[in-house]
């Protein structure tokens, strides 16, 4: 007569869940429920693959992560054991949930107060951020991600290990493996948003006064980095595929910079998108003159079927990061670092340890729960087919280009007519409390541009289109009008 199959392994393959985290959620379940209680040993993980049918490094995983949530522990030459848990998270007796029950005139105990939606805001286009989830659906199963990870709220309250807990450095490979870029969780760290991990990439690659080469219009925080170690920031003239290969080689050859910082895929502010043939071709010319790329791949989760990473065609020359908060939402401040190299993992932990300690570990599980169940994809759709939508009404009321406006992007780059100052038009709007950011604020060298970043994230659809309507308006006045009709 064959063995009775092992009685977690019915809710395990019920569950919609990875593996691991099922075999998590029975370990929690167990404990409420009482049939594991403090002290008890768990089985050995080997024979429990066995059991469960399950492969060995799904169960260590599983066991990791009912550890990281504080529901057990593993004692060094003696197994691993159920953890001493507090009272409230186990399920009352009858008799407790009898007495706890409320009476008819008595309120129910620790009810939460009922919290309204927060006010609608004026739309802001001067701050670029994804549109914000409004589908009540999604909505509700990013509230059950966080209610899953707060079961461990003391867990993800204590300090974690550094660069990231194994869970997390795994979902930061498997969320960048959907651009096609396969990252060796040896050579990947979680970091606390881009901008500390650019910090730490330039501070282990260059000292004060070397060279350090850009888009002529760049991320306004590479300035700032920039300045803050001493380094000089050099500007390359684009054109409507990104950097031009013959101003870089150029550099190269008279500057010998140390690094090459490039925004490829929706850069920010010209949402230029680099094609393969460019990318290979900056590729090619930093490897001919040794120099280090830095691939801020803030967008590159937003385009469907759009070129691979710098990261994927050069591995072994490009440091790559990808942050969360211009895909998903801009307070997920998590960012995946991927080094070229192993050799570099220590220095980049160096400064990283000196500057921000670790990443948020509530964060960081908030983040791993979305991307290992789905959610995350759930929301970069919708912010996709928000951003598509307000890329149309742009399209449609505003005289912007291909080069200036993508479907994916939730920004644009809009030039003004001649009539127009970059300062006059800003001001002109700024009375109707509309925000823009002009050319100034990205130019690493030169003169800017006549011309404005126009964000299409920070409001409502009506309010967007509302703001939209305004700036359609002014462009259509002479300057020593417009502001008389707004």
């Amino acid at each position: 007569m064959p063995p009775s199959p092992h009685p977690w392994l019915p809710r395990i393959r019920a569950s919609e869940k990875p593996r691991y985290l099922a075999i998590a959620d029975v370990i929690a379940e167990e404990l409420r429920q009482g049939r594991l209680t403090p002290g008890d040993r768990l089985p050995p993980q080997r024979s429990l693959a066995d059991a469960l049918e399950l492969d060995f490094t799904t169960i260590a995983r599983g066991y990791s992560e009912a550890q990281r949530r504080g529901l057990i522990e593993s004692r060094v030459g003696n197994g691993t054991f159920v953890r001493d848990l507090p009272a409230s998270f186990l399920l009352p007796t009858p008799v407790q949930a009898e007495r706890a029950a409320p009476t008819p005139c008595q309120p129910a105990p620790c009810q939460p107060v009922a919290r309204g939606a927060r006010p609608r805001r004026p739309a802001d286009l001067s701050m670029n951020l994804p549109p914000e989830i409004e589908d009540p659906v999604l909505l509700a199963r990013m509230r059950q991600g966080l209610a899953e990870v707060a079961e461990d709220l003391v867990g993800v309250l204590r300090y974690q290990e550094f660069g990231g807990a194994p869970e997390d450095r795994q979902a930061g490979a498997d969320w960048l493996a959907r651009r096609g870029l396969i990252a060796p969780l040896d050579r990947l760290l979680v970091c606390p948003g881009t901008h500390s991990a650019l910090l730490a990439v330039l501070g282990s690659l260059a000292k004060a006064g070397d060279v350090v080469c850009a888009e002529a219009l760049a991320y306004p925080g590479l300035r700032g980095l920039a300045a803050q170690l001493g380094l000089e920031l050099i500007g390359l003239p684009l054109d409507a595929d990104g950097i031009r290969p013959d101003a870089f080689a150029e550099i190269c050859r008279t500057r010998a910079p140390k690094a090459l910082y490039c925004n490829p895929t929706l850069n920010n502010p010209t949402t230029i998108t680099s094609s393969l043939d460019r990318r290979a071709a900056l590729i090619e010319i930093a490897r001919r003159h040794n120099v280090a790329i830095i691939e801020d791949d803030a967008y590159g989760a937003l385009p469907v079927g759009g070129p691979p990473p710098l990261a994927a065609l050069a591995p072994d020359l490009v440091f790559h990061i990808a942050g969360l908060s211009k895909s998903l939402g801009a307070g997920l401040r998590i960012a995946y670092l991927v080094a070229p190299e192993a050799r570099r993992m220590w220095q980049l932990s160096a400064y990283l340890r000196a500057t921000t300690v670790m990443a948020s570990p509530l964060t960081a599980a908030l983040a791993t729960r979305w991307i290992t169940d789905g959610t995350a994809d759930a929301m970069l759709d919708a912010v996709r087919a928000e951003a598509a939508a307000r890329q149309s009404y742009a399209r449609q009321v505003l005289p912007v280009t291909d080069t200036g406006s993508k479907p994916e992007a939730f920004h644009l780059w809009l030039p003004l007519p001649p009539d127009w100052s970059r300062s006059s038009f800003a001001a002109t709007l700024r009375a109707s409390d509309i925000g823009l950011v002009v050319s100034d604020a990205f130019a690493v060298s030169g003169p800017p541009p006549e011309a404005v970043r126009v964000c299409l994230g920070g409001g409502g659809a009506a309010e967007i289109r509302s703001a939209l309507d305004k700036i359609a308006h002014t462009l259509s006045q002479p300057p020593e009008f417009a502001s008389a009709f707004l």
